[in-house]
């Protein structure tokens, strides 16, 4: 009797969840690359496209503190990421201002 071949193991399971994260980063840049252009070259409003990003990310968020898998590095990350859109929205403000 041969032995019956693994299916999923942790190492299917890692890469199966790097492929997500690949996925929704590649996803997340081109929305928001999208719009950008529909901002400064079109001219049109973004919110929905935004609102689609950020509640994406709260699903995601949610999930993981509902799951409890959350630490103090992340809180960290996302207040320091969170500064630096600050900044962001603000100097390409100034710089639209006509």
């Amino acid at each position: 009797m041969s032995p019956q071949a693994v299916e999923r193991d942790e190492r299917t399971v890692a890469v199966e969840n790097a492929a997500y994260r690949w996925s929704y980063q590649v996803l997340s840049v081109g929305v928001l690359a999208l719009a950008a252009y529909r901002s400064f070259v079109l001219h049109e409003d973004i919110w929905d496209l935004i609102m689609l990003v950020v509640v994406s990310g709260a699903v995601s968020t949610l999930y993981q503190a509902w799951r409890r898998t959350l630490h103090r590095r992340w809180v960290v990350m996302s207040v320091v990421t969170f500064a630096i859109a600050c900044v962001l929205a603000a100097a390409v403000a100034i710089a639209r201002k006509p």
